[in-house]
């Protein structure tokens, strides 16, 4: 079987000049057209039609023919057809003619191969690529404006309508004239939508460079019990900054697929690191995500093995594996030991929610305290601390204690729903509106900590395990209270009562310390440093 793949790209295009030929993703925007057909299983030939010399020479480098055109075939007003009708070679026998605008670069030869095997196994005279892109449109009739549809419904329920695109027109070389290319036995070929793009403006053109220009981003965390969960939330708020969707991997024999919550993120299980490793080997991300806490040489050389060529980028990582990432951020500590180690707090990631809240306004007394351990709470603070205030002495106060959805034995907790003055709540949506409606709080030394601390509310803090003992932020310096690692019920009482009785004026201090601190800007310092490796 003959099959010509032809391809048009004359100089003069007057809405962007030199467009064929400018670069785009490292390549002349003529270059993946030609490439696309080169790579084609299917075509056998391979014709490009210009009157311009650098097209000339960038398809002769290649390995496709030239056809010079003529100037009767350059102006505005001729049609494609006599263009594609003056490249085909009419001594050759060919079955099918595929036109091929340098216009559509994003087009991938795989989804060509797949529309040219329909169009033969078909017998059809032509197949248009095209997208289904059905929206609620308007039309005319009879000088009035009319809709073209008879019932508004939810985009997802239109009925299909295809768009033309470039990409390709796959003609039998008899259906080939010079006034068509259409034959009598039609059918469109939906291409993906990522690869639909045309290239007629600069504002396309600026879309097109930017997703070349665009890293297959994953992202591997882990989240449980022992471990916290605050892991998966900023993989989460990380997976929102990409203008891509992330492959988000969790090992199943850590992490329950429920502590994502109800994200539509796309999630990938894997039993393992060695399954991790297969499907990277695969995917070849361009950047690669660990949030995983400590990583280890051996990890690292063999994530390596497998993405050679990956951007590799860990977080809250104070292992040995820092030393093979290009970047490391420990918002959670101070000391840069390396280059690539970003520490400190103006790399903390801030919840998207919080950053629409104001900080409290300091009131007279203390009337709400808000009680949250983050999403695990191993060391079971929750429960003691409702134990304690539980207690008649504490009545004339509310309590806001929040649970997270990696704490245990949350049932039994519930239950001190039954005092007046103690609201334990599950999972919740609305953390800042809660933490805004209080006037001091008691956390650990994670994440909530830093909330709490956008927030301007004066708060205790005790650290959950060994690891969180080393998280410098949450301290007394940075206008916490810290009382230590599992701190006897008496120290967490006494420092309790203290903040109970605080004046106005002692809170007010605390709330100053707490916001000459900038926890508001580290997404936007991340992102950046995370898109300039």
């Amino acid at each position: 079987m003959r099959i010509l793949a032809v391809i048009p790209a004359r100089a003069g295009s007057k809405g962007i000049p030199n467009k064929n030929i400018r670069i785009i993703g490292g390549h002349p925007l003529i270059y993946y057209a030609i490439r696309n057909a080169l790579e084609s299983q299917y075509i056998t030939d391979v014709v490009v039609s210009t009157d311009s010399p650098q097209v000339k020479i960038i398809a002769s480098q290649m390995g496709a023919k030239v056809r010079w055109r003529d100037k009767s075939l350059c102006g505005d007003e001729v049609t494609l057809d006599s263009v594609i009708y003056d490249a085909v070679d009419r001594t050759v026998d060919w079955d099918y003619v595929v036109t091929m605008q340098p216009t559509s670069p994003t087009l991938k030869v795989a989804t060509l191969d797949r529309a040219l095997g329909y169009a033969v196994e078909n017998d059809l005279d032509t197949l248009i690529s095209a997208i289904n892109a059905p929206h609620l449109s308007w039309g005319e009739k009879d000088g009035k404006k009319v809709p073209n549809y008879t019932q508004r419904l939810n985009r997802q329920y239109l009925p299909p309508c295809y768009m033309e695109t470039g990409a390709f027109v796959i003609s039998k070389a008899s259906a080939v004239t010079p006034k068509s290319r259409i034959g009598e036995k039609v059918d469109v070929y939906e291409v993906p939508q990522e690869e639909s793009q045309d290239v007629d403006t600069f504002s396309d053109l600026l879309s097109v460079a930017a997703a070349f220009e665009t890293k297959k981003v994953a992202i591997y965390v882990n989240g449980n019990n022992k471990r916290g969960i605050g892991h998966i939330y900023r993989a989460l708020e990380l997976a929102d900054e990409f203008y891509s969707k992330p492959d988000i991997y969790y090992d199943i024999n850590q992490t329950d697929p429920k502590v994502f919550g109800t994200t539509t993120h796309n999630l990938i299980p894997v039993n393992g690191i060695a399954e991790l490793f297969d499907r990277c080997r695969q995917e070849q991300y361009g950047i690669f995500i660990n949030d995983i806490l400590t990583t280890s040489i051996d990890y690292m050389i063999g994530l390596r093995s497998v993405l050679p060529d990956a951007k590799i980028v860990n977080f809250e990582d104070d292992g040995e594996g820092i030393l093979k990432a290009d970047l490391v951020f420990n918002a959670l500590y101070s000391e840069e030991s390396l280059p690539q180690v970003k520490a400190g707090e103006q790399y903390y990631i801030s919840s998207k929610t919080f950053m629409f809240y104001e900080p409290i306004k300091i009131r007279e007394n203390v009337q709400r305290v808000i009680i949250s351990f983050g999403g695990a709470d191993p060391q079971n603070y929750s429960d003691r601390l409702l134990k304690m205030i539980s207690k008649e002495e504490y009545r004339q106060y509310h309590f806001v204690v929040v649970l997270g959805r990696a704490k245990q034995n949350v049932d039994e907790l519930m239950q001190y729903n039954s005092f007046e003055n103690i609201e334990v709540l599950y999972d919740v949506a609305n953390m800042p509106e809660l933490m805004t409606s209080c006037d001091i709080g008691i956390t650990s030394r994670g994440r909530t900590g830093y909330e709490l601390c956008m927030l301007g509310i004066p708060s205790i803090a005790m650290a959950q395990n060994k690891r969180e003992e080393k998280h410098g932020f949450v301290c007394n310096e940075n206008g916490f209270t810290y009382i230590g690692l599992d701190p006897d019920d008496e120290v967490i009482e006494s420092t309790l009562k203290m903040y109970l009785g605080l004046s106005q004026g002692s809170r007010q201090r605390f709330q100053d310390k707490l916001l000459s601190h900038d926890l508001r800007g580290g997404r936007k310092r991340v992102m950046g440093l995370i898109n300039s490796i």
